[in-house]
């Protein structure tokens, strides 16, 4: 089934997808073939996308779409989102994504969500203006997936914080304005974890180094420090000790944007390879006429991710189907970007064709907002097993 029969399926079975949603689609699509797409291998070649992005993202409403309108979002649902974020996947730039994802459904949710007024007015409105670019802070060294045993900690002096540790793994740590940064203001284990605010022009907060990775070339990711810096208390994101829970909230939303781009980006490796295997010849015949080529282009993935959204637009629980649905899509993202830059041969190991940049940038996706274990375990809890 080609791409577009399978988008045509979807909307014949799901509803949700309207003329609206369709010049969503139409608009995201158009940015990303003009804004992105012809500059994705130079932006991979500089290690970083320009800062402007942001603002002509934030032009379109990309970091709005599920925002109040009383905050200045779009006030749309997660089939809105859906819609946006395959089209984003006409960039041919994951890395451009990743970055513009953790603004849009990272970031700027939690804050919406959590943020009292003064919060949202200093750091939720020039993040959705693009102005201001956010990052979220959890992973540490050593730590990983393991939320629990962070150890940067904010100790309370007065009315301030003071934090002191380290963070890793931070994408658009190199560059962030802003970071919504996981500490620990109580005793061990998730109970004695906050989120709080964190302005990164405050005294004490550096950069160690960019981080060289093996693919997401042009997304920036950082390890940050923290030496005794100092945030004003009213700073604390909704509660004080119930950032774990916070985390495990939005650990959902991540989840389930990055199982969508995964279809998206999976619908894009499909399109350059059936179009390459009809063009490349091997013993008289196109390459990508030979069955065995055929089975590989199967996506029920989409129809996992497709579920787990229509679960949670209507607000009904959806941890397991959506771990379900990253744990799929990003296994079936490996298999798949290998078995489509196989079809390019020696071609496919070139930078020449954006294949290669797919095979690389999807790796990610089985290791970030939860390896693949991980997601294991929890499909199990979630089973009673």
């Amino acid at each position: 089934m080609t791409p577009e029969l399978v988008q045509e399926a979807a909307q014949a079975v799901y509803p949700p997808f309207t003329a609206e949603h369709d010049l969503i689609r139409q608009t995201v699509k158009r940015f990303a073939r003009e804004e992105i797409a012809p500059f994705a291998q130079e932006w991979d070649e500089a290690g970083i996308f320009p800062r402007e992005l942001f603002g002509k993202a934030a032009g379109l409403g990309l970091f709005g779409v599920r925002i109040s309108t009383e905050l200045g979002g779009s006030g749309l649902d997660w089939w809105a989102t859906a819609a946006a974020l395959e089209a984003l996947s006409w960039s041919d730039s994951p890395g451009t994504n990743m970055g513009l994802m953790v603004q849009g459904e990272l970031t700027i949710p939690i804050v919406a969500e959590l943020g009292t007024a003064e919060q949202r007015e200093i750091f939720l409105k020039p993040a959705m203006a693009g102005e201001w670019i956010g990052a979220l802070g959890i992973s540490e060294p050593g730590g990983g997936s393991d939320v629990a045993a962070m150890r940067t900690r904010a100790r309370a002096d007065g009315d301030d914080l003071v934090i002191s540790g380290q963070k890793l793994w931070i994408t658009n740590g190199l560059r962030a304005d802003f970071i919504v940064l996981a500490v620990r203001t109580g005793d061990t284990g998730h109970r004695g974890v906050s989120l709080v605010l964190f302005p990164t022009h405050t005294s004490g907060f550096s950069v160690g180094k960019k981080l060289k990775k093996v693919g997401n070339l042009c997304s920036d990711t950082a390890e940050l420090f923290f030496d005794d810096c100092r945030i004003p208390a009213r700073y604390i994101l909704g509660e004080k000790n119930r950032g774990f829970y916070y985390i495990m909230h939005n650990f959902q939303g991540e989840r389930l944007a990055s199982a969508i781009q995964m279809v998206a980006a999976m619908d894009r490796c499909l399109e350059f390879a059936i179009q390459y295997g009809r063009e490349r010849s091997a013993f008289g015949h196109p390459v990508g006429s030979y069955q065995v080529w055929r089975h590989k282009f199967a996506e029920a993935g989409r129809w996992l991710v497709y579920r787990a959204l229509d679960l949670i637009n209507r607000g009904q629980k959806a941890v397991r189907e959506i771990t379900m649905a990253k744990l799929y899509t990003s296994e079936l993202a490996q298999r798949l970007t290998y078995d489509c830059m196989q079809i390019f041969g020696g071609f496919g190991y070139t930078t020449d064709y954006p294949i290669s940049r797919y095979w690389r940038d999807l790796r990610l996706y089985t290791i970030g907002a939860g390896t693949s274990e991980v997601m294991k375990e929890i499909i199990a809890k979630e089973d009673g097993l």
